[in-house]
């Protein structure tokens, strides 16, 4: 029987990996992910962190088990590339965005996928025991449920603080805010575009 000391340590690894500073990329996609929602859509808000985690979960556990192998070059590269793409339908978008959440829905399991691929090798490292490791992915996947539902929280409550004070509508809200992201990710983008390259050519 797993213990709870197990269960807190990979809660807190789970919590750690989405809000650890140097690895900004997963709050970065959180972000544009819900930032043209409001409190009032609290519940589009949890379902596209439930669905994003459930991918993470399931790419993740895919690569521990050692069911699928993706290169590491590629899913450095492809992690900015999904929040880059996220940002930019936003500014093709605007606040429109929410209007098709099933659109998002997808995104959101799709690069959930990605981004759990790339913790794969860090967590097969971590886990001590293969009898336990569908557990402990459970316990990491309820840290990341956990934290990621801390910084969309964060995000929406900044919208309903800062566009009142400035006075700025909703769309240049979620315009500044894609925009900002974007020249965030580009140069995340160029820095691993060579490795990215050099496995494919």
């Amino acid at each position: 029987i797993n213990s709870m000391d197990d269960l807190m340590f990979y809660m807190e690894l789970g919590i750690a990996h989405v809000l650890d500073i140097r690895a900004y990329d997963h709050v970065l996609f959180l972000i544009v992910l819900v930032v043209s929602f409001s409190l009032k859509q609290w519940k589009n808000i949890l379902w596209l962190v439930s669905v994003f985690t459930a991918g993470h979960t399931v790419s993740l556990a895919l690569s521990a088990y050692n069911i699928i192998d993706v290169d590491a070059s590629l899913i450095e590269f492809f992690i900015p590339l999904t929040i880059f793409l996220t940002a930019l339908k936003h500014l093709l978008s605007g606040v429109k965005t929410t209007s098709n959440s099933k659109v998002l829905m997808l995104l959101s399991f799709c690069f959930g996928c990605i981004h759990g691929m790339g913790f794969a090798r860090y967590f097969n490292m971590l886990v001590v025991s293969s009898d336990t490791k569908a557990l402990n992915l459970l316990e990491f996947s309820l840290g990341i449920e956990i934290a990621q539902l801390i910084s969309v929280v964060v995000v929406v409550l900044l919208y309903h603080l800062i566009t009142p004070l400035l006075k700025i509508s909703k769309r240049d809200w979620v315009l500044v805010i894609s925009s900002v992201v974007i020249g965030v990710t580009i140069p995340m983008l160029l820095s691993r575009y060579d490795a990215f390259a050099a496995f494919l050519f």
